[in-house]
């Protein structure tokens, strides 16, 4: 792989790790603390002392919100500024360090392995899903863009990668606009209501995929 160059995406990330997680997300709590509530309970329930393996982590914002429930956290990803502000941000709660998802396995299996806003960067997506997969005890969750990616060929290689079954929950917490209490609380009852739900889905928002092994 070739240095990226002053402009790249890589340099750009790398210029706004201090401050990723309030810059992307509007309101950074109401979005990520959903996430983290679908990431635990979405497919098969995660349990105190589940280790979270995060990859392409970021700055780790999602790492505060899985620690907050009791789940123990590991953050992964490719640019070195973002390892350093998910340390800065976790300290010694989580262990924080640079690898590429194409590539990176953890020493040991992890109940849940994540990926978010990033599989796009997969070489060969159904390889990374294979790769995971022996790593991952329980379930592999990600977000899914209907409007980018056909979810059901990519249910198809997950499970021709190993995992027995694929749940899909729209996930419809803006990432770029603020909401107050109550619209929230509407959109997440808009999650469940099937057809309306897909509908919404054909326009924006995104689906999240729990694939259990």
């Amino acid at each position: 792989m070739s240095e990226p160059g002053p402009g790249s995406k890589a340099d750009q990330y790398a210029r706004k790790a201090a401050g990723w997680t309030d810059a992307e997300y509007a309101d950074a709590y109401a979005y990520l603390d959903h996430r983290a509530d679908l990431v635990t309970s979405l497919g098969v329930a995660l349990e105190p002392g589940d280790e979270v393996l995060d990859l392409a982590c970021g700055d780790g914002g999602l790492g505060e919100h899985l620690l907050a429930r009791g789940l123990r956290y590991a953050g992964v990803d490719v640019e070195p500024a973002m390892v350093e502000a998910a340390r800065r941000r976790l300290g010694d709660r989580a262990a924080v360090e640079a690898g590429d998802l194409n590539s990176f396995e953890p020493p040991q299996p992890v109940a849940a392995t994540t990926l978010f806003r990033a599989i796009y960067y997969a070489d060969d997506r159904a390889a990374f899903f294979a790769r995971a997969a022996g790593f991952t005890e329980r379930k592999l969750v990600l977000d899914l863009n209907p409007r980018q990616y056909t979810p059901s060929v990519v249910v198809a290689e997950l499970r021709s990668a190993g995992f027995r079954r694929v749940e899909l929950r729209p996930f419809f917490i803006p990432q770029t606009r603020p909401l107050p209490a109550f619209a929230s609380g509407t959109l997440k009852g808009l999650e469940r209501t099937g057809p309306l739900a897909r509908l919404a889905l054909r326009v924006r928002f995104t689906y999240l995929v729990a694939a259990v092994r």
